[in-house]
């Protein structure tokens, strides 16, 4: 809608992630550069952690992308917490037939699968996504899966990507054998000001648009507001450009951006780019 009137090629605050949009701030960039030395230096476990919105989604898309053709990859990303097996989910991942339906040969065909990537000179990498979901019998089950790698031999890499709680998992007891054979690990937090400023910027350029679309202080703004959550702030940005496009302002400013905020809770909407309890927005400025 309001792409042409900003001068915008394509919509800069989509929230389906999208690695051409990856914003690298000095805590992505690490990550990514970590999760990298993980696939490279053939660490059996990662692990990549975050709060909702942080952009765990959108980095790993963009390591996904950029893996060789040595690296056959099967990603579980529907996990709930009435997972009682990884194998049957793996299988469908790695498109792997087994010869029945039962655990042992769902397992077999895996096992199978995973060392004829390896006669071809390729390395099988198991991503799951939202793994905070997974009960700890299934966690178990990833650990044994593990031991196909022997004799200095590495088959399968195995990559978790989940919300903080998968931590507190990782931290019992009964997992500590799981927790030493993690690698390559990162937690993702929210952006600090400035970087809610830089994300911003590096969005609206990606899309071909100016850097002082969003003026300081309504960057200020809207930092204050989600609490530099990058899915809050794509929520935020959207709206504030569709109200500008409507009344035809040329920049975004804070008083812009605390209409949108004022309409959203005067409406009873859901606070979908509310930060928390205590975040005001400033007092709103007569449209005109």
């Amino acid at each position: 809608m309001y792409e042409k009137y900003y001068g915008l090629r394509c919509h800069p605050f989509s929230l389906t992630p999208d690695p051409a949009f990856l914003f690298r701030s000095r805590q992505h960039g690490m990550a990514l550069t970590l999760m990298e030395y993980g696939m490279e230096s053939r660490a059996m476990f990662a692990l990549l952690t975050g709060a909702v919105g942080t952009g765990k989604t959108t980095l790993l898309r963009h390591l996904l992308r950029n893996l060789g053709p040595s690296i056959a990859v099967g990603l579980i990303s529907n996990t709930h917490s009435g997972f009682t097996s990884i194998h049957p989910w793996a299988v469908s991942a790695f498109s792997v037939v087994p010869a029945d339906c039962s655990e042992i040969a769902a397992y077999e065909a895996l096992v199978a699968g995973f060392i004829e990537h390896y006669r071809h000179g390729r390395r099988s990498l198991l991503v799951v996504d939202e793994a905070q979901n997974l009960p700890l019998e299934v966690l178990e089950q990833l650990r044994l899966l593990s031991n196909v790698n022997s004799d200095g031999d590495l088959v399968l890499q195995i990559l978790l990507v989940g919300q903080p709680e998968l931590r507190d998992t990782l931290r019992r007891r009964e997992l500590v054998q799981f927790a030493q054979r993690i690698s390559a690990d990162y937690h993702l937090t929210s952006l600090a000001s400035a970087e809610t400023a830089a994300y911003v910027g590096h969005r609206i350029a990606a899309a071909g648009g100016s850097a002082g679309l969003f003026e300081a202080s309504a960057l200020e703004l809207i930092h204050r507001q989600t609490g530099g959550v990058p899915r809050l702030i794509n929520q935020l940005c959207d709206m504030a450009l569709v109200y500008g496009y409507a009344i035809k302002q040329a920049t975004v400013d804070a008083g812009l951006v605390a209409e949108v905020i004022s309409d959203r809770r005067e409406a009873g909407a859901l606070a979908l780019f509310d930060a928390g309890p205590g975040v005001r927005a400033p007092e709103v400025r007569a449209a005109g």
